[in-house]
């Protein structure tokens, strides 16, 4: 079931009524697998927030895999930019939607400068947004790239690119959800004689008499000059010189220690306040998708909005979508990069060819005005 209809991909409220909110324009872009199937929602202006939603019927996902999906193109080769979706319960009034607006779920890429290029997976669990604890890495190429996350009735999810799985695991162990199952008993304690010490000096060890000498000396080849007066210049004293006998700090010999325990680790207890929750993954209510973010250089392509319950369906849209002109829009953009190659390549010769045609007229001139001399 594709619970968000093809229809509605486009009947979007666009919130562009304050000045630092940028427009939306329908294109396929520079470059592209198909002109017509690939034309999506870009971002037109630098330095704008932006905002943008669409409302289909409500849905739940209880006992059923929940499948956000969309593709995402920054062809402006983006350096600080979102470019996630927001999944937003029935009741948000699109009019009023915000940065500060309660989701449910968002994901998708976030870019911003060499050290942010990950994935977003934030779910809002009883009123408060959680980060995934893992780092999921984007794509930050300027093609465009399919982003897919699945979540299933089993606590489980999966996130895609491209239709390859990149990451997968337990929404409790990789979200802090819930408190931890387990926590440090408060009535234990490391035993007052319980030895972590491995390693003890060796009590048969003993420093050898001639060890302690002093770390430098005197220069023994040192000569006092000719030309010292003790009177004027004081009493001479050779430089001072590293002792070769100085061997540092003595220290005894390490043996293993006989009453070693090992590091103390403190026993756990059952948290009283850790509850089982088996219906994390899912949510009563969700009506509105939304692209909510702030892009310092604009030109992203959002397309291919699904959300459905069908993980293979969303797989064969995704591939009937980005599959098909992905392999075309690459192919386009080399030609495109061929054919400007070319073009720098004909102007530096066309460059060339003025300064050496410059260069023979001066040279004409300078000798017909010496033959007139």
């Amino acid at each position: 079931e594709q619970l968000l209809p093809e229809s509605q991909k486009v009947h979007m409220i666009y919130r562009t009524w304050r000045s630092d909110y940028g427009n939306f324009v329908l294109t396929a872009g520079k470059f592209y697998g198909d002109v017509e199937k690939d034309k999506g929602l870009q971002t037109s202006q630098d330095a704008r927030f932006y905002s943008a939603s669409s409302r289909f019927e409500s849905i739940s996902n209880k006992d059923q895999p929940l499948v956000i999906q969309f593709t995402v193109k920054h062809e402006q080769n983006i350096d600080c930019g979102g470019g996630y979706i927001k999944l937003f319960p029935a009741d948000l009034n699109q009019e009023e939607m915000h940065g500060e607006s309660t989701y449910n779920i968002m994901f998708g890429p976030d870019i911003c400068g060499p050290g942010t290029k990950k994935v977003h997976v934030i779910f809002n669990y009883r009123g408060n947004n959680h980060l995934i604890n893992k780092d999921i890495r984007c794509k930050d190429d300027e093609y465009t790239h399919l982003y897919t996350l699945v979540v299933n009735p089993d606590n489980t999810y999966e996130v895609k690119i491209d239709n390859k799985k990149v990451e997968s695991g337990s929404l409790e162990e990789d979200w802090d959800f819930l408190p931890p199952k387990k926590i440090k008993d408060p009535d234990a304690e490391k035993p007052d004689d319980w030895d972590e010490k491995e390693h003890i000096d060796d009590p048969e060890d003993k420093k050898p008499e001639d060890w302690d000498v002093a770390e430098t000396i005197p220069d023994p080849d040192a000569k006092k000059p000719d030309d010292w007066d003790d009177e004027m210049d004081g009493e001479w004293e050779p430089p001072m010189v590293t002792n070769p006998d100085y061997k540092g700090e003595w220290k005894p010999k390490q043996i293993d220690n006989p009453a070693y325990k090992g590091k103390w680790v403190h026993p756990e207890i059952d948290n009283p306040d850790y509850t089982a929750d088996p219906e994390i993954y899912q949510y009563a209510s969700m009506g509105v998708i939304g692209l909510d973010l702030w892009q310092v250089k604009s030109g992203t392509i959002f397309d291919n909005f699904l959300i459905t319950n069908d993980p293979k369906l969303a797989e064969q849209v995704g591939n009937e979508t980005w599959g098909a002109t992905t392999d075309p829009e690459k192919k386009m953009k080399d030609s495109q990069e061929e054919e400007e190659r070319k073009k720098r390549d004909a102007e530096e010769i066309n460059k060339k060819e003025e300064e050496e045609d410059e260069g023979e007229e001066h040279e004409e001139t300078d000798s017909k005005h010496k033959d007139e001399l």
